[in-house]
């Protein structure tokens, strides 16, 4: 089960700026170099920010939608390996699907919007309790620097408790 210790222990190394540079470095290297980086985490919602630059770029002067689908996914997938860090049974978490609505150009800086945490928390604790899998829909929205919706992103998530070896 997740406990309130372990949510804080990954807030607290997720949230530093170098710990998270380290992280996305070794494990999401990609996300790393086009720059994807955390805004805020609670329990409840995660807000990751992409920029327009040289290396998000598209053709059309705007950022190309993979580097928005890298940003939108981490807003999801940080509340739930946040749930998952330290879990004990482990639980593994693996995108099964990926919906994307595109509705404005996405310049500037880009902030994607997860408020799945609670969902998350608790597809997490049943694969936990049943052992069986869970799957869940997440929801993550792009708005640029005025507000505006530019993206939405609808991500399922598979959870699964891990066999032991």
């Amino acid at each position: 089960m997740p406990t309130p210790t372990s949510v804080a222990a990954f807030k607290k190394v997720i949230t530093n700026p170098v710990k998270l540079k380290l992280f996305l470095f070794k494990n999401l290297p990609m996300a790393y170099l086009a720059g994807v980086r955390i805004k805020s985490l609670t329990e409840q919602e995660a807000q990751t920010t992409i920029e327009y630059g040289y290396l998000t770029k598209n053709p059309f002067k705007s950022i190309y939608f993979a580097c928005l689908g890298m940003a939108a996914e981490l807003s999801s997938g940080v509340l739930s390996m946040m749930y998952l860090y330290k879990a004990n049974p482990s639980v593994s978490m693996l995108v099964v699907d990926l919906q994307a609505t595109f509705t404005k150009k996405a310049v500037g800086t880009i902030t994607f919007t997860c408020a799945d945490g609670e969902a998350i928390a608790q597809a997490v604790r049943q694969t936990q309790e049943t052992g069986l899998g869970a799957s869940l829909q997440t929801v993550s929205i792009g708005r640029d620097e005025a507000g505006d919706e530019v993206a939405r992103f609808v991500i399922s998530w598979s959870y699964k408790v891990r066999s032991k070896k």
